[in-house]
């Protein structure tokens, strides 16, 4: 019995700002802008303009420039703000010395299908949830104590309030919404991945691994005898990769499968948009392992190799996947 995927159609707009003080390995201040999680431009501290990753952006930076220099002069200006707030949340929170991260995501989502239009404007501190702008009632909310100092200074700011919600509620769902038309061959495409099942030991979980799928609007699951399973199963979140395209995996305790019984479970992709899934049965022969014992190490070397670079790639993953989720 498959399992029906509903997703509603939603899309966005968001910008990353990151500023650092201190003495830190790390530009002074950073920022990404990415179209449904897909990176289409980015600036920094050291080369101080914007600069487009994507064909499609290129096209529509062609027929209207304007684009590129709004992003450019928001690099500017939005590292000029973040370097003097880093100064007046120092000071205001008593800190004195070391180093300092002051993060920021902000844009908008909007539904193609019913035209629900969301913005948001966030900000984290030194890796904690510091303000965010309720766009409706024009206040910033504090969800720590030492945040409400910063509160009572931005809201009485009643332009910077006003022109966040015209930018974030009017001006965003329009640039996304040209971004999408210019970009639907790519955005809108599908791309099945590639799965594999790895484990690390023989008494480890065997981990059904999904790689290099786009959208993000997925599912990987487990089943036995056709039937969706839950106990024994652990299924983590999409997270990206470097490429633009996605990755998940889900993982099954075989300590609680009966030998017999292995071939009766399965483990399913599915992927909206595609009516084929991708099912793998779970077979001993076909699972790549970074264990060998040493009689075999000399055979199985360059297996090690491979899976620990995919180990290696996993763990890279999780790390981009933590800060964007955050934030």
């Amino acid at each position: 019995m498959l399992k029906n995927l509903f997703f509603s159609v939603k899309h966005s707009l968001k910008f990353f700002l990151t500023g650092t003080s201190g003495k830190t390995n790390f530009p002074e201040f950073v920022s990404s802008a990415r179209v449904d999680e897909v990176e289409i431009g980015h600036c920094d501290s050291i080369m101080k303009r914007a600069e487009v990753t994507q064909d499609w952006t290129r096209k529509l930076i062609s027929k209207n420039p304007q684009h590129l220099n709004w992003y450019s002069q928001r690099c500017v200006g939005s590292q000029e703000f973040f370097k003097a707030n880093m100064d007046v949340f120092k000071q205001r929170l008593n800190q004195t010395e070391g180093s300092h991260v002051l993060q920021s995501v902000k844009g908008c989502v909007w539904d193609d299908e019913s035209g629900e239009i969301k913005g948001f404007d966030q900000y984290g501190y030194d890796g904690e949830d510091f303000l965010a702008l309720d766009l409706h009632g024009l206040t910033w909310i504090a969800p720590k104590a030492q945040a409400v100092v910063i509160k009572h200074l931005w809201d009485k700011d009643e332009g910077r309030l006003k022109d966040n919600k015209k930018l974030y509620m009017s001006e965003c769902p329009k640039m996304l919404q040209e971004y999408m038309r210019y970009g639907s061959s790519f955005l809108q495409r599908t791309e099945r991945p590639s799965v594999s099942l790895l484990q690390k030991t023989p008494s480890s979980p065997v981990s059904c691994h999904a790689t290099g799928f786009y959208p993000d609007r997925a599912d990987l699951f487990w089943r036995k005898d056709g039937e969706e399973i839950h106990e024994g199963v652990e299924k983590g979140e999409i997270l990206p990769n470097n490429d633009g395209t996605f990755q998940m995996s889900s993982e099954l305790n075989v300590s609680l499968v009966k030998h017999e019984d292995w071939r009766t479970y399965d483990c399913v992709f599915q992927l909206y948009g595609v009516k084929k899934d991708i099912i793998t049965t779970l077979d001993k022969t076909k699972i790549m392992t970074n264990w060998v014992s040493p009689s075999e190490f000399p055979v199985h070397h360059y297996a090690i190799g491979v899976v620990s670079a995919v180990v290696l790639l996993l763990a890279l993953g999780g790390a981009l996947y933590w800060w964007r989720k955050r934030w």
